[in-house]
């Protein structure tokens, strides 16, 4: 019971911020001045990124759920084709952009580090599925989508920090690592340590 809660938790939250970002790909007129800058300075970067990542939060939200995996293989096959190819898309474009963050060098290094793990964990699981080592691809799936919902926590963090009355400029070079360390440090210590096999 406690699990499918966590897993509509998810849902509903990656439903949300896919939502925003595919708005703001597809709908100039809902963006801030602060995405608006970052557009016009990396306009083809920006709008990949957001559609990669809204695809990607979907697709990936589903893969989670036990019931429908087993119900539903050959979907879950194609979404896992579809969140690959989206992370290729976004990771290369968010590596790009993290060149024009705001927030200097401890940003930039921040959201660099996150676009490359992006990368190297969603590779990983495409190679070990291949392979057919299923534990191993689960493995570095669940840290692959753990960094996917640094997009989410990216958003919790910030309106927090500015309620404390951070400026945002000191505020974004923290969140640029808080947004998914964390994640991935969670991921690691209770959802991928469930997979190993007790000897």
């Amino acid at each position: 019971m406690a699990r499918n809660a966590m897993w509509y938790l998810m849902l509903f939250a990656a439903f949300g911020v896919s939502a925003y970002a595919l708005a703001l790909g597809f709908v100039p007129a809902v963006r801030n001045s602060f995405v608006s800058d970052i557009v016009l300075q990396a306009p083809s970067a920006s709008v990949l990124h957001f559609l990669g990542g809204g695809i990607v939060l979907l697709a990936g939200a589903s893969q989670f759920h036990a019931g429908l995996r087993k119900k539903y293989t050959k979907l879950h096959r194609w979404l896992g084709r579809v969140y690959v190819a989206g992370v290729l898309v976004g990771g290369i474009a968010g590596f790009t952009l993290a060149f024009y963050s705001v927030g200097g060098l401890a940003a930039q290094a921040g959201f660099l580090v996150l676009a490359v793990c992006w990368l190297l964990s969603t590779g990983l699981a495409f190679r070990y599925i291949l392979r057919r080592d299923i534990v191993a691809h689960q493995r570095w799936m669940i840290r692959s989508y753990a960094l996917t919902l640094g997009a989410v926590t990216l958003r919790i963090y910030l309106p927090l920090f500015l309620m404390q009355g951070i400026p945002f400029e000191q505020a974004y070079p923290a969140i640029a690592w808080l947004a998914w360390v964390p994640n991935l440090i969670i991921a690691e210590w209770v959802f991928v340590a469930a997979l190993i096999p007790r000897r």
